[in-house]
């Protein structure tokens, strides 16, 4: 399953607001347009909503190429700034962005054009590079995996979530063709059920075996040792290896470690922030409180009560057993780990 593609100088999305009831299409013409698709979460996941700024920022680029160069280069500083500002929590974005602005930097001075078709070729490699390191992440995730494995995940860390084949899920689809995966666990994941829409979705789709529980049983779910490890995706690391991820992660990391129950977390390298010391400097996305008062457009709480609606929470790296990327897995101290990755990831 492929989210996000580039066709004939257009970006077009899989509607995720739409499934699982509908599989639908969104085809996008301009960068406003990218950027109303992730703020409204109709492509979302760390890793696509990167890939979507990067084909958001060519859209500006094919809008603006026949201005002067000065101006041309203003224009996409600004497309910059607003892309950024549609989502603050995934670090994806952000690095996505920067790659862009590398590649006018490279090139500055050249006709508008020019950079225009290096843009996109920067963005077209952006994605394949994405799909390559989660089947990466895929394969080096297997060695943690135990035969007959019963895996719990939290939200959608899947190719939905992607440029294609999936974070965690990535392992989990590993897992399933090498034939250990006995069956997952998905909790629905409040208050907008990525986990319910788009994890089990994905999985049923696929046929591998997935049972789907409510967010406030996964504890009695690994109490009974019906699980054997748990794998999330991440939306930020910070350089200590605390994670940001979808509300509900922490409660779910504490359950696993209450429990001696292995707990991974799955991220390409894209959503390291080595800047950030800590967690606690990750911002955190509060989103409206209709996602809470209503379901399926129906109210299910009383008019004007007051909502709290984080889209993330942050999980401490004392619960985290092992952080799998692309270039091999981050076992504790993770921030000794995290060190070494940066100096790789800076000398690339």
């Amino acid at each position: 399953m492929q989210p996000i593609w580039w066709e004939e100088g257009k970006v077009v999305l899989i509607d995720q607001s739409k499934l699982p009831h509908r599989q639908e299409n969104i085809t996008c013409s301009t960068y406003q347009e990218v950027g109303d698709a992730i703020r409204e979460m109709r492509v979302r996941g760390a890793p696509a909503i990167g890939v979507a700024a990067a084909f958001g920022f060519v859209l500006a680029a094919r809008e603006y190429e026949n201005l002067p160069a000065g101006l041309f280069s203003q224009k996409l500083r600004k497309v910059a700034t607003f892309l950024s500002a549609t989502r603050p929590t995934a670090v994806n974005l952000f690095w996505a962005l920067r790659k862009m602005q590398m590649v006018v930097a490279e090139y500055i001075g050249d006709d508008p054009h020019i950079i225009t078709n290096e843009l996109e070729k920067a963005a077209l490699k952006l994605a394949e590079e994405d799909r390559d390191n989660n089947r990466r992440i895929g394969e080096l995730g297997l060695s943690l995996v135990c035969p007959n494995a019963r895996i719990l995940t939290h939200c959608n860390a899947g190719a939905l979530a992607t440029a294609g084949y999936g974070t965690a899920l990535g392992v989990i689809r590993a897992a399933q063709g090498a034939g250990r995966l006995e069956r997952v666990y998905v909790d629905e994941t409040r208050p907008l059920l990525q986990g319910a829409r788009l994890t089990a979705y994905e999985l049923v789709k696929e046929g591998i075996p997935v049972t789907l529980i409510t967010d406030n049983m996964a504890g009695y779910v690994l109490q009974q040792g019906m699980v054997d490890l748990v794998m999330v995706g991440a939306d930020r690391i910070a350089a200590n290896g605390d994670v940001a991820n979808k509300i509900g992660t922490y409660s779910l990391a504490v359950l696993a470690w209450v429990n001696n129950i292995p707990f991974y977390v799955v991220a390409p390298t894209s959503s390291f922030d080595f800047q950030l010391a800590t967690g606690a400097h990750i911002p955190i996305e509060e989103r409206e409180a209709h996602e809470v008062t209503h379901f399926l457009g129906q109210s299910t709480a009383p008019a004007g009560v007051d909502v709290f609606n984080p889209s993330f929470d942050i999980t401490q790296a004392e619960y985290i057993t092992a952080i799998i990327t692309e270039v091999g897995i981050l076992a504790p101290p993770l921030k000794v780990g995290i060190e070494k990755l940066g100096e790789v990831v800076a000398g690339e």
